[in-house]
């Protein structure tokens, strides 16, 4: 399978980097399987930062990593939202996964997330809520072991 990653660099020898800001699913080298949903990220970054919009893109065999320790949700479960939520409230929360798959909490995902981070609505309730909404995927590298598992094939400029 590929797997692309949007931003505005060229990155050949993916690494896991440490953010400034919370993530999903905590530090580490994000991809997707939806090249639209990369591109999209891409061009984004590249408006924010006045910088080119580069497509990465990776080859992953997935039935290659039973030697990893990962953690698959294929759904909004309230493992996810936990993991979210410990994740976005503390940059330095670390879990023992190798590879993280999931839903990406974006713009009206977040919204609900943190309203359970802030107190204002319960996990339940919000996990009723996330059941109606639609986000696109994410696939999170959080070790350097993990990394080894992706190929680089290509980087694309976008226009």
């Amino acid at each position: 399978m590929i797997l692309y990653h949007g931003g505005t660099e060229k990155i050949e020898k993916p690494e896991i980097r440490k953010s400034p800001s919370s993530r999903d699913f905590g530090n580490g080298f994000y991809c997707t399987d939806i090249r639209s949903q990369a591109e999209k990220w891409a061009m984004r970054q590249s408006r924010i930062r006045n910088l080119p919009a580069v497509l990465n893109m990776y080859d992953f065999n997935a039935d290659s990593i039973q030697s990893l320790n990962c953690k698959i949700f294929n759904d909004y479960t309230i493992d996810w939202l936990e993991l979210v939520i410990n994740c976005r409230k503390n940059l330095d929360y670390t879990h023992d996964f190798n590879i993280v798959y999931g839903k990406i909490a974006n713009d009206d995902v977040g919204e609900t997330v943190q309203a359970v981070v802030n107190g204002l609505m319960p996990m339940d309730f919000a996990l009723q809520k996330l059941v109606f909404m639609h986000a696109n995927n994410q696939y999170c590298f959080c070790t350097e072991r993990s990394l080894a598992f992706l190929k680089y094939n290509e980087s694309l400029k976008l226009a």
